[in-house]
This record gives structure tokens, sequence and C-alpha cells, in this order.
């Protein structure tokens, strides 16, 4: 039985593929409020910003492209079974080989209704507009957990975490729970490596490689052959 690596990403692995972060300093957060663009309430305020700020991502996402840290947890797959849970959008891990993929944080490129939510398509880079209706008639919405919804794959990421051999932590902060709680779940005698450039939250007995995803992914994987 091969080993089972899970890797958990953040925003850190996309932003080497040039798409803007969240929480960085330039980044989204600073550009627009999350109680505009990313809660319940800010869709039934003003659905066409939301929509807009979605098919702006999108936009973005269609000429970014995997960049070699998504290709080599990709490649580890010819040795391992690998499973990537993402808190990240973007669909660069697929793009990129990985064929384990949770995001925990929903789909950019797909949509889903806003009054039946087991009615989800895949939409591309394409955009959602008002008047965009589901089979049933309801407007779609982006299949995205917002600010003060349930995130449903918790508790299967959770799963697949306590059966890890290894647990790699990539570009996040570990700072936006409940995804960051994730580390917890893990057997104590599980080796943690935690790759970040710059101050992640404290993992106890965790390894830190203190780089950019590409560089650091790259250092442990090399790591693995010794």
């Amino acid at each position: 039985m091969k080993d089972h690596i899970v890797v958990l990403t953040g925003a850190g692995i996309s932003a080497e593929s040039g798409l803007s972060t969240f929480r960085d300093n330039g980044g989204l957060w600073e550009q627009h409020s999350v109680y505009d663009v990313a809660t319940p309430e800010a869709f039934a305020r003003n659905p066409e910003l939301v929509l807009r700020f979605y098919n702006d991502r999108r936009r973005q996402l269609e000429t970014a492209q995997p960049n070699p840290a998504h290709r080599l947890l990709a490649e580890l797959e010819r040795r391992y079974r690998v499973t990537v849970v993402t808190q990240n959008v973007d669909n660069l891990h697929e793009r990129g080989g990985s064929s384990n993929v949770i995001h925990l944080h929903g789909e950019l490129t797909k949509a889903r209704s806003t009054r039946y939510p087991e009615l989800v398509y895949d939409i591309g880079c394409k955009p959602i507009e008002l008047g965009d209706t589901c089979e049933r008639g309801a407007q779609l919405r982006p299949h995205i957990v917002w600010f003060g919804e349930e995130v449903p794959l918790l508790e299967t990421a959770a799963e697949v975490v306590r059966t890890a051999d290894q647990l790699l932590i990539v570009g996040t902060s570990l700072q936006v729970y409940p995804a960051a709680g994730l580390v917890h779940e893990v057997d104590i005698d599980v080796p943690i490596t935690v790759i970040d450039p710059g101050e992640p939250a404290t993992v106890s007995r965790a390894r830190v490689i203190r780089k950019g995803a590409a560089e650091g992914v790259a250092e442990w994987v090399a790591s693995l052959g010794r």
C-alpha cells in the first residue's frame, strides 16, 4: 500500500501563478470589502456587484497557468497516494495534473442554483449574468462557500487528513477557520511540513521551509528520496 500524502494548500500556491490573493498587501480584501462581495447578504443586496467580482476572477483564471509547485504535487502521484485539500477556488491543481482534489471553499469554474443547491454546473471561465438560471428557473450564483455559510466538505477533508502518512501545508497562513483546524486532525506521529516564506501560524512539531511554494515544494520533494 502506497503511503498517503495529504497536502493542504492556500492562496500562496496560486499567487505564484499570478492570481490575486485576498489577504496580502494589495490583495483583494483591500480593494473590496468581504461584506460587499463574499456573503449571502451581499449577493441579496447587490447581485450585479458580486457576479462581476467573480466574473473578473474567472477572467483572470483563464490566462493563469499551473506553476512548478502544482506540477510537482501532481507528479507525486507516480510514487504515492496523494490527496490535495485546498482552500483555493481555482482549478490550477487539476490543470497541473492532480487527480484527487477537495475544494473546501468551492470552485470558481462552477455555478449553482440559488434555490436548489444540488444543481451545480460546470461553466469553465464563462461569466454568470443576472438572468442566467438553472433548469428549474432560479438564478445562478458562484459555486463558492461565502463567509457565514457552512463548509460542506469539511468533514470529508478531516477524514482524509486522519489517514495521512505525511501532511504537507503549502501557501496558507492557517488563519482561516474552520479549514485551519484540519491540521489538528492528523495523527500524533505523522510528519508535518509547512512551506511558507512568511510567518505561518505555529504548528507544533512541524518542519518549516521558509520559501515560496515552487521552491519549497521542490526542496521537500527532493528530501523524500533521502
